[in-house]
């Protein structure tokens, strides 16, 4: 008896006690800055009880059980912790997360020049990390346009419905005033602008920096618009191996494979991608809407660690890409009859990237770079070819150091380009570019809430003199949410024959650059930003980023006819003004993102009478980016607005809206992937002809809506070596 009444006892007493429960609260900070972390997420996973941290990095939770329990503690950019606590034997606990991981904040930008995080630094500076990186690759695996397309303000211009060559306009303003980097090297200008996009495949890229507006004082001339660099993957102890496969309703098939691994004095990547299209016609006029393409890109690369504090790389990049569009018949059955239409270009590129890093000291590091690239393309149709050879070259060596409150960048450099057309054209158009360039770049902590950034570069170019290029940025920051950034600089471009509207009549008839009678371009901006985010109904949480921004361009180029049927340059006689605002606005709640942006673009054309808008711009465009992201599924709608546009005749096109749909599956060995692109089947020949006759001589209008229309595409990226988002 007495037995029993002491095991009642003891289970009486057991059961109270599993009852009891506490009101707990647990602290999330940043290791690094120790800084409270607004919006992480605190979850138990057997309780399904989960809560967000306030402004004080504070998620508080109301009759817990006592005992052991397993809880997730995660935020964008930060590694995420999965431990046990003991809830019972106290009310309060607190974690610190360490950085590794993609959030805006967190992330080191290497387009700044500086080792400073996104918060800390003044000049404006959007980032897209390798998430949403590996979202677009399996939207578009055979190049960068999607990834820039659906960034806010910036619009992806095709140039040829043949080849679908196609420019990035960055508020406004043509290509070719747009700065593309890779790994902070200056790429793919002058003859292989237009091409450029369509020949940099996404897979082996980690993140992409986006600095809008003028930004020539950190990498010289061109970067009028903005600036535009693309981060390679680099190598880690872990090996990495990423094969995806791609096939589309459209005829389209690409394979693309990353392999990655080093050990303690040396590494290695190595990447690899091919792409056959086959001419695409979905409206069946006779044309084609996707060119037949063959593309074929290499890009190997080796590390070398002498020690902790120095890394020494070589890299080569190598691109065959031959792609013919136009008439149908004639592409597939050689030319008959009235069947003689076709636009080829073939181009091969080979570059080489060499860098020298190491840390001198704590405080101080020194960079040497050099590149050069070499892009030989032949752009044929009936009747004419435009045949030619560019040779580019980059030498760079900078010097930085930081201290508690201010940092120092010193550099020079050597930019030469050297553009040389087949020996048997009629007009012969080689142009030859030096410049010589030095700048110094300063940012300073003022106080806890004030960072000032200025910066000056001073280039001399052999032909067009001396440009002085000042800038300065101005960041405010407190501790409730709250930021803004305004700065304002100055930019140049070196006129040459590569524009929009020469690419566009094939260069057929265009003079080359007269230097004596020419002037460069040249710039000046300002932007200014305000963002704030915060914790709505303590588990949504938001954000909001409002730019608005002013660029000038003096002395602009134009391309003119003349009185015997040529086209020759000029500069313009008044300036272009790009001016216009936009909207970020983000939600998250749990695996949930809701992304709603706006642009209004004003870019007017100051030289023509009555100021009118640019043509091909459309003042008004809006999106909207839904996504449910776990660790075994990703599930994307979007929907795009794109607003009326002019065209250069003065005609009013449509507005059209386009949507998309991607499903992602997560699976140990890797994932499998289904999407929708343009599921609604939006294309310019449903609102006005993409071709118009003689069938043997076709006029092309300009392209102002998407001309391939719905996409369906399946595959499937295998990762031998396991899935990291996969349990």
């Amino acid at each position: 008896m007495k037995n029993i009444f002491l095991n009642t006892l003891f289970l009486f007493v057991s059961i109270i006690t599993f009852a009891q429960t506490s009101d707990i609260s647990i602290s999330v900070k940043d290791a690094e800055t120790n800084e409270p972390l607004l919006g992480a997420t605190v979850y138990f996973e057997e309780l399904e009880k989960g809560a967000v941290t306030d402004f004080d990095g504070i998620a508080t939770f109301t009759e817990i059980p006592n005992g052991n329990h397993i809880i997730k503690i995660s935020y964008i950019g930060f590694k995420t912790i999965e431990t046990t606590i003991d809830v019972g034997t106290k009310k309060e606990f607190a974690f610190k997360l360490e950085s590794g991981g993609n959030e805006l904040d967190e992330v080191v930008i290497q387009s700044s020049r500086s080792t400073r995080t996104v918060r800390k630094i003044p000049t404006r500076i959007e980032f897209i990390g390798a998430e949403e990186l590996s979202e677009k690759a399996v939207m578009n695996p055979t190049n960068i346009s999607m990834v820039l397309r659906e960034s806010t303000g910036i619009q992806m211009q095709q140039t040829s419905l043949s080849s679908a060559n196609t420019n990035i306009r960055i508020q406004g303003l043509d290509g070719r005033y747009t700065q593309l980097l890779r790994d902070g090297f200056p790429l793919y200008g002058g003859f292989s602008s237009g091409l450029s996009i369509l020949q940099i495949p996404p897979l082996d890229l980690k993140q992409f920096e986006i600095i809008k507006g003028s930004s020539s004082t950190l990498y010289g001339g061109g970067a009028i618009g903005g600036l535009i660099n693309m981060v390679s993957k680099t190598p880690d102890e872990e090996p990495t191996l990423d094969i995806m496969l791609t096939q589309t309703q459209a005829l389209g098939s690409t394979a693309n494979v990353f392999y990655s691994k080093r050990n303690e004095k040396f590494g290695v990547s190595l990447y690899g991608s091919g792409h056959y299209q086959k001419a695409y016609d979905p409206e069946d006029d006779g044309f084609s809407n996707l060119p037949q393409t063959t593309s074929i890109s290499f890009n190997p690369k080796f590390f070398y660690y002498p020690s902790e504090k120095t890394t020494f790389w070589f890299g080569l990049n190598g691109t065959y890409d031959d792609r013919i569009g136009g008439d149908i018949t004639k592409i597939e059955s050689g030319e008959n009859g009235i069947h003689q239409y076709t636009e080829e270009n073939l181009s091969k590129r080979l570059s080489s990237q060499v860098v020298y890093e190491t840390q001198l000291d704590s405080v101080s590091s020194l960079n040497i770079k050099n590149s050069i690239s070499f892009f030989d393309r032949k752009l044929t149709i009936p009747d004419f070819a435009f045949d030619g050879k560019q040779t580019n070259t980059f030498t760079e060596i900078n010097y930085q150091k930081s201290a508690n409150k201010i940092d120092w960048i010193f550099g020079a450099n050597l930019y030469t380009s050297d553009f040389d057309e087949n020996d048997n054209a009629t007009l012969q158009r080689d142009q030859t570019d030096i410049t010589y360039g030095a700048f110094v770049n300063n940012i300073y902590d003022i106080s806890d809430n004030w960072i000032l950034e200025t910066g000056l570069r001073a280039d001399y170019n052999t032909d067009f003199g001396f440009f002085p290029l000042p800038r300065v940025s101005l960041l405010y920051k407190n501790d409730s949410g709250f930021s803004s950034r305004i700065g304002g600089g100055l930019g140049y471009k070196i006129p040459d024959i590569f524009t929009e509207e020469a690419e566009f009549i094939n260069f057929e008839n265009v003079l080359g650059i007269d230097k004596s009678s020419l002037n460069a371009e040249r710039s000046y901006g300002i932007n200014l930003d305000f963002n704030y985010q915060t914790l709505l109904f303590e588990s949504v949480g938001f954000s909001i980023n409002q730019l608005f921004y002013v660029t000038a361009i003096n002395d602009a180029l134009l391309l003119n006819s003349t009185d015997n049927g040529f086209f020759q340059f000029e500069n313009a006689t008044d300036k272009i003004l790009s001016k216009g605002a936009e909207t970020n606005i983000k939600f998250t709640y749990k695996d949930f993102r809701w992304f709603l942006n706006y642009a209004l673009i004003d870019t007017k054309l100051n030289y023509l009478a009555g100021n009118p808008q640019k043509p091909l711009t459309a003042k008004h465009n809006a999106g909207s980016v839904l996504m449910y992201e776990s660790e075994k599924w990703r599930i994307g709608y979007e929907t795009f607005y794109t607003g009326k546009q002019f065209l250069s005749n003065g005609t009013e096109t449509t507005d059209f809206v386009t949507m998309g749909l991607l499903l992602m599956r997560n699976f140990k060995f890797g994932s499998a992937f289904v999407n929708f692109e343009n599921f609604t089947d939006r294309r310019q020949s449903k609102f006005s002809p993409l071709v118009l006759p003689p069938h043997d001589n076709p006029e092309f209008p300009e392209i102002y809506a998407p001309t391939d229309g719905f996409i369906f595409s399946v595959g499937i990226i295998i990762k031998p070596f396991g899935n990291e988002d996969d349990d």
